[in-house]
């Protein structure tokens, strides 16, 4: 399966300021940003994907078998 990328408008790469030319990706349902100038690259810490995930669910309710 071909990988969806996308340049972000306006962004400025934070190692070599070079705007416009960050690229936003998916890899394993992380977003991921590189710089197609100089190949920095940054993600999301796995903790924060994972609060910001949790943040949103509720709970109906909870199963709890007999027994």
């Amino acid at each position: 399966m071909k990988q969806k990328k996308r340049f972000i408008a306006g962004a400025t790469c934070p190692e070599c300021k070079t705007m416009d030319m960050m690229m936003l990706y998916k890899e394993h349902d992380v977003e991921k940003v590189e710089c197609m100038q100089c190949g920095h690259k940054m993600a999301q810490p796995e903790q924060a994907v994972q609060a910001s995930t949790r943040q949103f669910e509720q709970v109906i309710g909870v199963f709890k078998p007999s027994d």
